[in-house]
């Protein structure tokens, strides 16, 4: 079961929403993801869902006093007093005496609520691993596939030498953030490295700067790698005329077949597929105005 340890919790976000840690250290409890969403574990007074965040602001707790039993009834995983409110005596009291988490905040309650909600989203989200080379090219995540040896981290390779950034190498995390939002990261041994066939492992950071990778990155496009068996022709489409697409953890990916030949430059086309996906982001389909101009033509003709 995905679950956050309260501790790190406090942790994480120590910083980012100035949270004190004022009684119930020896709580051991996590915040988990069961059948509700991340944004449900966490609200004001929010006594439905076991185990979630309960956030008190001014107003909170100026009626808190008759629902402090009722409220560590329903063991939660923490209580954040925020709005710059000192935490009540009775709150102290119950949150020592049942080991319970108890954190104040000056910030606002909804900025609170809106920061940890977010964070949690982002734990708590559904991962899976795939293998490929993750990269950000010109600003759009692109995860580059294939079978083992089509020369994925040589393109991945050749791509950084032209300015782009590297996310991952061989193993990609993926994970749902958001509906139809999913974000690659690299797993923590394999930051910074790219293993290149003939020379090894290569430290991408070392050799070509800081600039040269990034923790992570929205995937937006699948380039697919496609070796021609022998003996057979070009497996891709000349002119494929409708969209491809792969399913990752219920998100529809754009996906692109990209056939591998002696002779062609993998670097440069899969750049010009990534800027033809950010035109079809604003709304320009080339292919679709190629069928249009066609039409237009086929009926002048008529």
């Amino acid at each position: 079961m995905l679950q956050v340890n309260v501790a790190r919790l406090h942790e994480d976000n120590r910083e980012a929403l100035s949270l004190a840690w004022v009684a119930g250290r020896e709580g051991g409890t996590a915040v988990r993801r069961e059948a509700v969403a991340a944004a449900a574990l966490i609200g004001h007074l929010n006594l439905t869902h076991p185990n979630s965040i309960q956030v008190i602001g001014a107003y909170e707790a100026a009626i808190v006093a008759g629902f402090t039993e009722r409220l560590f009834e329903s063991h939660p995983a923490a209580v954040i007093v925020a709005d710059g409110v000192a935490p009540p005596p009775a709150l102290v009291e119950a949150a020592t005496r049942t080991h319970t988490p108890l954190f104040t905040s000056p910030l606002p309650a909804p900025r609170v609520i809106e920061g940890l909600a977010r964070y949690l989203a982002k734990l708590l989200a559904e991962t899976i691993e795939r293998h490929g080379v993750f990269m950000d090219v010109l600003g759009l995540g692109v995860l580059i596939t294939g079978e083992s040896g089509v020369g994925k981290s040589e393109l991945g390779l050749e791509l950084i030498s032209r300015g782009h950034g590297l996310v991952a190498d061989d193993v990609v995390e993926l994970s749902r953030i958001a509906a139809g939002t999913l974000e690659g990261r690299c797993p923590a041994m394999l930051t910074d490295f790219l293993e290149v066939r003939g020379l090894g492992l290569l430290n991408i950071r070392t050799i070509f700067g800081e600039t040269a990778v990034r923790r992570k990155m929205k995937l937006r496009l699948i380039a697919h790698l496609e070796r021609p068996q022998p003996g057979s022709r070009d497996p891709g489409e000349r002119l494929p005329l409708t969209a491809q697409s792969e399913e990752i953890l219920g998100v529809s990916v754009r996906r692109v077949a990209i056939p591998v030949a002696a002779g062609r430059n993998l670097a440069v086309l899969v750049e010009a597929a990534v800027r033809n996906e950010i035109l079809k982001l604003r709304g320009i389909d080339s292919t679709a105005e190629f069928l249009a101009r066609q039409r237009q033509h086929m009926q002048k003709d008529e």
